[in-house]
């Protein structure tokens, strides 16, 4: 199983977060949470590294399902996507949504199946949808 579900933008890091929010919102995401991994880096530990933005984005639907069959789940919740510079391919972008089967795999709960697979369809269709653009 594939960690995670990923493209690569030919365009700036900006603009590839700006698209990123737009198609998932367009698939019912919202972004509850933003980390900026790499100010977080130079600021605690003084170390430079590329762009780096991990994006907690919800489905309130599909988190409502999925902590219907366990409310442990929850620590799995929201869906982190990352949008990062790719360093070896300077003006790339990398878009990486967290494969959702790894709920069910880590859990060990097969009620989390069809939730699982209504969330990867539904962040599939947000890479697909950034893949297209470029």
């Amino acid at each position: 199983m594939s960690l995670a579900l990923n493209t690569t933008l030919a365009v700036p890091f900006d603009e590839a977060v700006e698209r990123t929010r737009a198609a998932l919102a367009d698939q019912g995401f919202g972004v509850l949470t933003e980390i900026d991994v790499q100010a977080t880096m130079k600021k605690k530990l003084d170390e430079d590294m590329e762009q780096y933005l991990i994006l907690g984005a919800c489905n309130p639907p599909l988190a409502n399902r999925a902590l219907g069959v366990q409310r442990q789940i929850g620590l799995l919740l929201p869906c982190n996507v990352v949008v990062r510079s790719d360093p070896d391919h300077p003006g790339t972008t990398l878009v990486e949504a967290m494969n959702p089967d790894l709920m069910v795999q880590v859990s060990g709960e097969p009620e989390l199946e069809s939730v699982a697979r209504d969330a990867a369809t539904k962040l599939q269709a947000a890479i697909d949808a950034l893949s297209n653009q470029s």
